[in-house]
C-alpha cells in the first residue's frame, strides 16, 4: 500500500455531548474560502416530530456553535447533504416526512457561506419517495455533470443516480441499478419473476450509494441487506448502471462513503461488520489503489460500545476530512494528512 497516513487528529464538531437529544447523519462541504461546513439532523429521537437540521462552520480550525438550519412544523427532517455550486452558492438538501418510503427532498441555498439561507423549496415538485441525494455527497464529473447518489425504499430497496446538467437547477432520474431479489419479493412487488438459481439477494436490496469517477466510468458502492457492500458501474455518465455485484467488503446494512484522492486512490469509510443490521462498531478507513478492486484497512477510527456510523468523507489536496455519528451524542471529526 503506497498510501501513508502521516498525521491524524480527532476532535468533535460540538464540545458538549447531547443528553436529551440525538444527532445523526452528518454531511461535509468545503467552502470557497477554505472553511468547512457540517450539517446533521438532531432531535429527541430519529423520526420524531421535533427533529430538525442543524449545522455549523469551522473557521481557522475551530467549530462555531451549532444553529438550526431547517425545521418543518412537527414533521421530521432527515439526512442532510451539502453541495457547493460553481458560483459559490452552498446548497443544503434534506428529506422531510413521517415515512421514509414517502419522504420528500427539500433544498435551501446560502450565498454567504452558510451565514443565512433562502426559503425552503422542493427539489423535484411532487416528489414522494426521495429524489436527489439520499445521504451522501453529490459527485461532479469531469464533464461538469452532477450525479446525486439516490435510492428508494418504497418496496424493494433500489439505488440510482439523479442527474443534473445545469449545476443542480433541474434533475432527472437515471435507470435504477438492477438487483436479483428473492422470488417472494418479486411476486409481492409485481416484478418479473427470477429463477431461484439466479437470485442474488435475500433481503430488500441496496440503498444510499456513494460515487467516484475513474477513467471513463463512474463507480457506485451501496449499502445492502446482504452483509456486504455492493458495486455497480456506469459507462455513460450515470444514465444506466450495471447489475449490483458483491464486493466482499463486510457491511452491516449501514451508511458508507467514499472519496477519490488527488493521486487516484479511493478511500472508503464503513463499519466492516458482515451482518445485516449488525453492530455499528467499529468504524474504519479503507483504501483501494486499484480503482476499487482491492481494499486494505489503513486506519481504525473508533471502536467499543455504542454507535459509530453514517460517515462523510472529503479530500482536499493531501488532507482527508471525515465526520460520523459518535454514539448519537456528538459528531466526530477527523483531519488526516496523507502521503501518496
Amino acid at each position: 500500500m503506497k498510501s501513508t497516513l502521516f498525521e491524524a487528529n480527532k476532535s468533535f464538531v460540538f464540545k458538549d455531548s447531547l443528553k436529551n437529544e440525538i444527532c445523526h447523519a452528518s454531511t461535509l462541504a468545503l467552502l470557497p474560502n477554505g472553511d468547512l461546513f457540517c450539517a446533521w439532523f438532531q432531535g429527541s429521537t430519529e423520526g420524531a416530530p421535533d427533529v430538525k437540521i442543524y449545522g455549523t462552520i469551522r473557521r481557522d480550525g475551530l467549530w462555531e456553535s451549532p444553529v438550526v438550519l431547517a425545521g418543518h412544523n412537527g414533521v421530521p427532517c432527515w439526512n442532510p447533504v451539502l453541495y457547493v455550486r460553481q458560483n459559490g452558492e452552498l446548497v443544503l438538501y434534506y428529506k422531510v416526512g413521517e415515512e421514509i418510503a414517502l419522504w420528500q427532498t427539500m433544498c435551501k441555498i446560502s450565498q454567504d457561506n452558510g451565514s443565512s439561507w433562502s426559503e425552503t423549496k422542493e427539489l423535484v415538485p411532487g416528489d414522494a419517495g426521495g429524489r436527489g441525494p439520499v445521504r451522501n455527497k453529490i459527485l461532479k464529473l469531469k464533464s461538469g455533470r452532477l450525479l446525486a447518489p439516490a435510492s428508494l425504499e418504497n418496496g424493494a430497496w433500489r439505488a440510482f443516480a439523479d442527474i443534473s446538467d445545469d449545476d443542480g437547477i433541474t434533475w432527472r432520474k437515471s435507470e435504477e441499478v438492477t438487483i436479483s431479489l428473492p422470488e417472494d419479493q418479486k411476486v409481492n412487488r409485481n416484478f418479473t419473476k427470477i429463477p431461484v438459481s439466479e437470485q442474488s439477494f435475500k433481503g430488500r436490496g441496496v440503498i444510499q450509494p456513494t460515487f467516484w469517477e475513474s477513467g471513463e466510468a463512474v463507480h457506485m458502492l451501496m449499502r445492502s441487506t446482504e452483509g456486504q457492500i455492493y458495486h455497480s458501474i456506469s459507462k455513460n455518465e450515470g444514465e444506466c448502471w450495471s447489475e449490483a455485484l458483491p464486493t466482499g467488503i463486510p457491511n452491516n446494512n449501514s451508511g458508507i462513503d467514499t472519496v477519490k484522492s488527488f493521486s487516484g486512490n479511493v478511500y472508503l469509510v464503513c463499519n466492516p461488520v458482515g451482518e445485516s443490521w449488525g453492530k455499528r462498531t467499529p468504524i474504519c478507513l479503507l483504501c483501494s489503489e486499484g480503482g476499487g478492486n482491492n481494499w486494505e484497512q489503513v486506519m481504525l477510527l473508533d471502536k467499543g460500545a455504542g454507535e459509530f456510523s453514517y460517515p462523510a468523507i472529503l479530500c482536499e489536496g493531501n488532507t482527508l476530512y471525515i465526520t460520523y455519528t459518535w454514539k448519537r451524542e456528538s459528531i466526530a471529526f477527523w483531519e488526516i494528512k496523507i502521503r501518496e
